[in-house]
């Protein structure tokens, strides 16, 4: 039988989510006439009927700030090169306008859609749950786009790249 520690709540718990391989996102926000984005690790459909999915953004993050005044999100499936996820994982927009890097489209409601994502969904912005250093942000898909089939990126694949927002 395997040990369990009570004692220190959370201790071990890096041996569980070391395991876990899943998708990373960019999630853009658009609100008085500030444009941002990040990459997030934590996010998941939390709903079927009616379709929901949940992105949990990091209140220490810029586009956290701008989200918060934001009806509607955009969240984007990454493709396999590390070129969108660099931009939006490894530098802040405190300090670089990273859609001038990057070619997008205005979307629906505004939010701001990146051409190079092989998927992406718009979604309102239907709750807000804290999370301790995250905030969720709960979605109600308004609509949605895909582009070539490609693999999505995944959390082991960015492992490597250093957060650029402030900790």
């Amino acid at each position: 039988m395997g040990t369990r520690s009570e004692e220190e709540p959370g201790k071990g718990f890096d041996a569980f989510t070391d395991l876990l391989d899943y998708p990373v996102y960019v999630v853009t926000a658009a609100a008085a006439g500030a444009r941002a984005g990040c990459l997030v690790g934590f996010a998941s459909q939390c709903s079927i009927s009616p379709p929901r999915f949940m992105v949990w953004l990091s209140t220490a993050n810029r586009t956290y700030r701008v989200a918060r005044d934001a009806d509607h999100l955009a969240v984007h499936l990454l493709p396999p090169d590390h070129g969108l996820a660099e931009l939006f994982g490894g530098r802040t927009g405190e300090e670089v306008d990273k859609f001038a890097a990057v070619d997008w489209d205005a979307g629906p409601a505004g939010a701001v859609l990146l051409r190079a994502a092989p998927a992406w969904f718009v979604g309102r912005v239907v709750g807000r749950s804290d999370g301790g250093d995250h905030v969720g942000f709960r979605l109600a898909p308004v609509a949605a786009g895909r582009g070539p089939r490609a693999r999505p990126m995944s959390f082991r694949e960015v492992r490597d790249i250093r957060a650029g927002h402030p900790a």
